[in-house]
């Protein structure tokens, strides 16, 4: 069988413009280039379609470089993100800019023994006080103290709480926080792993005055996997966006073994795969696990390998091209409010487990 070139589009190179869209269409043409370009026409061929439901991950230090602010809350205002999976970390240092806490470029090139000295903390090239840490952590305490009757709650529910309180005091800052958002446009908000945070610390600190109150992990194993199959019994599809890897990550793709393995609903995995990652897949780690390993799991459906897409680099670097790519030419659907359905989506959810269990 003889093998034609035909099918490839030629490379054909010219000077850079200043329009992103023409750089990442005519300029990114091999390598990790050509493959944000690919992330970025999947994104807006398949993700923007008003029958998928989005989900995004998020690990590493994101939201004090800026992302959230510049990359997530545009995409979530132009109803492009429909639940989130996040470090704790990430919407910890997502209040500094919700509480009009200042940040600075630093350098990575200086003496820590200095900063320390100086009561200055450092996230690799950002500067910040530490009295921006002690602020932030007075704030979650009061406000962990203010829900401690509600004894055990999800993290959506704490975040949304948590955003909606922040909506009320800083209204002005509306724009500059996930937490914020996501409670103003019903995105449920979730930590894989609430107690490797500071929000988990500031938790832990209230059990210590013998204040109950604890995260419902197994709560948010349910209400993901519920907003997941909600979108496939609804006759839509599933995509994800995984920005970097860890906790976050497997969280997102968990939901279909989960569906599949645990409860034995019959699906076939999420649809369509975008990760930014700087993990190897040769060392094991999920972080670097590629979307063909996913389908050996049930994560992600065979016949969607074509739409799915691994660019290997900086997510600081990536997500802001992928988010102007995306936006220029005014991508937006209505808001899935997800969030106010997850009771109903968890109800689907069980109605069908029981109808398995029942064989009917």
């Amino acid at each position: 069988m003889s093998f034609s070139l035909d099918r490839f589009r030629k490379l054909e190179p010219g000077p850079v413009s200043g329009n992103i869209r023409e750089l990442v269409d005519e300029t990114f043409m091999a390598y990790n280039s050509a493959r944000l370009g690919e992330a970025c026409r999947v994104f807006e061929d398949k993700f923007i379609s008003e029958n998928v439901t989005v989900g995004v991950s998020a690990a590493g230090a994101l939201t004090p470089a800026g992302l959230g602010v510049s990359c997530l809350v545009p995409l979530m205002k132009a109803g492009l993100v429909d639940w989130m999976v996040f470090t704790g970390a990430n919407l910890y240092h997502d209040l500094h800019f919700a509480l009009s806490q200042s940040l600075y470029r630093g350098t990575a090139g200086i003496d820590d023994r200095n900063l320390r000295a100086e009561g200055i903390v450092r996230i690799y090239d950002i500067f910040f006080e530490s009295e921006v840490l002690f602020e932030a952590d007075r704030y979650v305490r009061d406000f962990c103290d203010s829900v401690a009757r509600k004894k055990r709650l999800g993290s959506a529910e704490f975040h949304y709480l948590l955003g909606r309180r922040l909506l009320d005091e800083r209204p002005e800052n509306k724009d500059m926080s996930i937490l914020m958002t996501a409670a103003d446009l019903g995105v449920p908000l979730y930590t894989s792993s609430p107690g490797d945070s500071t929000l988990g610390m500031n938790m832990a600190e209230l059990m210590l005055r013998d204040i109950d109150i604890d995260f419902n992990v197994v709560l948010d194993i349910n209400q993901t996997s519920a907003i997941v199959h909600g979108a496939k019994k609804e006759g839509g599809r599933s995509g994800v966006l995984l920005l970097g890897g860890g906790s976050p990550k497997n969280f997102v793709l968990q939901t279909e073994p989960y569906i599949q393995e645990i409860l034995l609903i019959e699906d076939t995995g999420h649809d369509y795969f975008i990760q930014f990652t700087d993990a190897r897949p040769d060392t094991g780690g999920l972080s670097g696990a590629t979307p063909s390993e996913a389908v050996s799991w049930g994560k992600i459906t065979p016949e969607m390998l074509p739409d799915s897409v691994v660019c290997y680099g900086d997510t600081t670097v990536y997500l802001p091209i992928l988010t102007a790519y995306v936006l220029a030419p005014g991508a937006s659907r209505s808001h899935k409010r997800l969030y106010d359905r997850l009771d109903e989506l968890v109800d689907l959810l069980k109605r069908d487990y029981e109808a398995r269990r029942s064989g009917n």
